[in-house]
């Protein structure tokens, strides 16, 4: 007997264990342990849930029995791993491989069927007889729907656009490339977003580095194999898109890809090569994504904005840099040729969110925009800028007594690097930013005959931190060869995104860096309300800004955008 109720997803296959069973599909696993009873269970489970008769042998089972119960808990396994369906089962003699495929796909195989049927597929492009087009014309075919040939002597040669059209016009629509030296099909979107989508990665694809080949392959665009890659993987995306299915970009569970932004497959020819990569072109339409509640999140993120193929940002990273005594991380400074962004911190995954932020503002041209990972963070770093800016280097303030800092173990530690293991003479100044509130600003200076050379400089909650934070600034920039000018100051702002989400160690000392990281965290939030009492609080930066692309693409992936008014200290 059949119906149309739960069955076990088509192509599952199961394989009994000693104590349980492994069944794995086409989209998700699932091992079950525990008892030598499950094999035995599943042979009497196991043809009611592939013809459909499982509600038949539910209404057997004594409700509340322990068989019923073991039953129950092993459909939950399943349901939660995406190996069962609902809806009647496929026709036993499937006339194409368009039923299988749904069958083992969708979650509702007839409807998925339904929406392929009531859509025609339309294939656009300079030469209708290129084999590009005629490639993902035969995989579209394949895939079940009827295909017409557009000519658009307005298309660039080597490109096509696919468009699914339904009962009111067109609903899905993506384009695809042939190698110039990268190939490419954009995700899907709506017919004039995927003309401003392939327009812009072509742009950018043209301005970033490509792996070398030679000029003969580019030419040909990589043959007759790279055509039917491209014109597959278009079609397939399609496809999947009006069959309601999941991307196929995310089915590599690629960590480089960010869940909530599209995705385009780039493809070389010479050597073969083909990946998702993460891409936002230059006007984003959909929802932004939360702001990273974690470094490591933070740093995924840096990564698909600082993409060698298609991102737009630098991605520092510690290159041939020295890691000791402290952690370096450096990228080109965008805009500058020849000029590299250096920067330290107490770890290098600190350090390459600081120095992407960095770059990341002084690519958006605008003077006093500050760029942060989360709402949080670029506040920190801004408001600690402004108070550095606003306090000055201290001149006739006067300093706290070297007691107050020189006990906090992380700055004697940084002021020992710099002046005994580095051999640096220099002198620090420590002082209080104004009475009554718990902000220090603290300047590391090179002492020689030419006089005072700045090294570095921090703003923080107690003297011992900002005492810390200047000197480890000061190590780093000699350790990197120091440039002349010392960057704004962004000491702990990144301390939050540290330690969120890592298990805290009660072993720790306070003196360890995870046990400094968490203690400044803590102090951030007062810390930032006395700073804004101070400088005042920054504002978003305006969406007529200069470099207004760029901050909506960082808006697009979480990270914030803060402008802080050039006025007199």
């Amino acid at each position: 007997m059949t119906g149309t109720g739960r069955r076990l997803r088509p192509g599952t296959a199961v394989t009994p264990l000693r104590d349980g069973l492994h069944l794995r599909g086409r989209r998700g696993s699932v091992t079950l342990e525990g008892s030598a009873a499950l094999p035995v269970l599943w042979r009497s489970l196991e043809r009611p849930l592939r013809t459909g008769g499982l509600d038949v042998l539910l209404d057997g089972l004594e409700p509340g029995s322990p068989v019923r119960a073991a039953v129950d808990a092993v459909l939950a396994q399943l349901e939660a791993h995406d190996l069962l369906v609902t809806g009647p089962p496929p026709p036993v003699r499937d006339p194409g491989p368009v039923g299988p495929w749904l069958a083992v796909s969708a979650g509702r195989p007839a409807d998925a069927a339904a929406a392929l049927a009531a859509t025609r597929a339309e294939v656009v492009s300079a030469a209708v007889d290129g084999p590009l087009a005629r490639a993902a014309g035969r995989a579209l075919e394949q895939g079940g729907l009827p295909v017409t040939y557009t000519r658009d002597a307005g298309l660039p040669e080597g490109r096509i656009h696919l468009r699914a059209h339904g009962p009111a016009g067109v609903t899905h629509a993506l384009a695809a490339a042939l190698p110039a030296p990268t190939g490419y099909v954009t995700s899907p979107d709506t017919a004039a977003g995927t003309a401003a989508t392939a327009t812009a990665l072509e742009t950018r694809l043209a301005a970033r580095p490509t792996p070398a080949a030679p000029a003969a392959d580019h030419a040909c665009g990589g043959g007759g194999a790279t055509a039917a890659l491209l014109g597959g993987a278009a079609a397939h995306r399609l496809l999947c898109a009006v069959a309601g299915l999941p991307d196929p970009a995310g089915e590599g569970d690629d960590d480089r890809l960010l869940p909530g932004l599209p995705a385009v497959l780039l493809v070389d020819a010479r050597p073969p090569r083909a990946e998702y990569r993460t891409w936002v072109g230059p006007r984003p339409s959909g929802a932004p994504l939360a702001p990273a509640a974690t470094l490591r999140e933070a740093l995924r993120r840096v990564a698909a904005l600082g993409d060698g193929r298609c991102g737009v940002l630098p991605d520092p990273g510690p290159a041939d840099l020295p890691q000791l005594p402290v952690p370096l991380a450096s990228c080109a400074a965008p805009g500058r040729p020849g000029e590299t962004l250096t920067g330290g911190a107490p770890r290098l995954d600190l350090a390459r969110l600081e120095v992407f932020c960095r770059a990341a503002g002084l690519a958006l041209g605008a003077a006093g925009s500050t760029v942060g990972a989360s709402p949080g963070h670029a506040l920190g770093r801004a408001l600690r800028a402004e108070v550095a800016r606003r306090a000055g280097t201290g001149t006739g303030r006067q300093p706290v007594a070297p007691r107050r800092w020189f006990g906090h173990p992380q700055a004697r530690h940084w002021w020992t690097a710099l002046t005994a293991r580095l051999a640096v003479p220099a002198r620090l100044h420590v002082f209080r930013v104004a009475p009554g509130e718990e902000v220090y600003r603290a300047v590391v200076h090179r002492t020689g005959p030419d006089g005072p050379v700045p090294l570095g400089d921090a703003v923080e909650a107690t003297p011992g931190d900002a005492a810390a934070c200047a000197a480890l600034a000061a190590v780093a920039a000699v350790s990197a060869g120091a440039v002349p000018a010392v960057s704004a100051p962004a000491g702990a702002a990144g301390a939050g995104l540290a330690v969120a989400g890592a298990p805290g160690v009660g072993w720790e000392e306070p003196g360890w860096t995870g046990r400094w990281l968490a203690d400044t965290a803590g102090r951030e939030g007062a810390f930032q309300e006395a700073m804004g009492r101070l400088a005042g609080p920054p504002r978003p930066a305006p969406r007529d800004a200069p470099g207004g692309e760029l901050a909506a693409l960082l808006r697009a992936f979480g990270f914030t955008v803060l402008h802080v008014p050039e006025e007199a200290p």
